[in-house]
């Protein structure tokens, strides 16, 4: 991290705050590989809360000199214009992710806005504070196509996709995941957009020893696929994905949607679109959504891949 980076990051994060989104957004993408020196680096704006990322040990020269720019920053005239209170430093590449708090008071849980959609979060104790942010698009597509439908939100997580859903009219919600601790702020999600839960199921099990209980809730119209690259003991992307696409054909009704969605930087939407092919051929590829233009990146399949399959077509 060189000075000529940081000036760059600097003259970056004056402009974005400068004009400072009214909604939660990514306002520095370092790990796109599109600005040298910075790849490991990536910077949020949570509404007045400012989440630095570091991804890769640093020198402590350069941390140094990263911190003493950061307090520089919100020093300025353009960090209080902002509304900008709290600035945060997460060390990722730690075993807990320790988390620093250079500016402001600590803060253990946030409300976030996104499409006027609000989501809680959390600050300083876990890696992932609960709602991905390169993932708006994908928020917004199952927003606009979950009318009327039944969807089968699977690796749920904290129910992004199933506050979309609802929101854009969805008839049910069946979520899965193995945490019953996210899928418990899942319904918290719901709540602070004052959905009815009764539309929304939350499931906490693991979904290979689960198949029969999603079947019988079943069928969908919309299925929602959104997995980690690996999670220790129940999933590990090049392997499982599959099993899960085969499954695909007797979950969803004749003309059925799915929205698969992969974050492996090694791995193309090839991955995916050969998988469909090979394990659930009545399943035609429609497109890859795009990502937001926050996320930008020296090779786009690289990025986030989210990608629609319809069945029947």
């Amino acid at each position: 991290m060189t000075p000529e980076a940081l000036t760059l990051l600097q003259l970056h994060l004056i402009q974005a705050l400068e004009a400072a989104p009214s909604e939660t957004r990514r306002i520095f993408h370092g790990r796109g590989r599109c600005w040298p020196g910075l790849e490991q680096l990536t910077v949020d704006w949570l509404q007045g809360v400012v989440l630095v990322s570091l991804f890769k040990e640093t020198e402590p020269a350069q941390l140094e000199a990263l911190k003493q720019m950061l307090l520089t920053l919100v020093k300025s005239p353009v960090w209080q214009a902002s509304g900008g209170h709290t600035l945060v430093m997460q060390h990722r590449y730690t075993l807990q992710s320790d988390t620093e708090w250079l500016w402001g008071e600590p803060i253990d849980e946030w409300t976030l806005t996104e499409g006027g959609l609000k989501y809680r979060v959390d600050l300083g104790r876990k890696q992932n504070n609960g709602l991905f942010l390169d993932m708006r698009y994908g928020r917004n597509w199952v927003r606009e196509h979950a009318e009327g439908k039944r969807v089968l939100n699977l690796f749920a997580y904290t129910c992004g996709f199933s506050v979309a859903a609802i929101e854009g009219g969805a008839q049910h919600v069946v979520n899965l995941d193995m945490s019953r601790a996210a899928l418990s702020r899942g319904r918290d999600n719901h709540r602070l957009n004052e959905h009815d839960t009764s539309k929304v199921s939350f499931l906490g099990h693991e979904l290979f020893k689960s198949w029969g209980k999603v079947k019988s809730l079943g069928p969908y119209d919309m299925v929602i696929i959104d997995p980690p690259s690996f999670q220790k003991g129940s999933f590990l992307l090049t392997k499982d994905y599959q099993r899960v696409l085969r499954r695909l054909p007797e979950l969803l009704t004749d003309n059925g949607t799915v929205l698969a969605c992969m974050n492996d930087p090694s791995l193309g939407s090839e991955f995916l679109i050969n998988g469909v092919m090979a394990e659930a051929p009545s399943l035609r590829f429609e497109r890859r959504l795009d990502n937001p233009p926050e996320f930008p990146d020296a090779d786009p399949e690289c990025g986030l891949k989210a990608l629609v399959f319809t069945q029947g077509v």
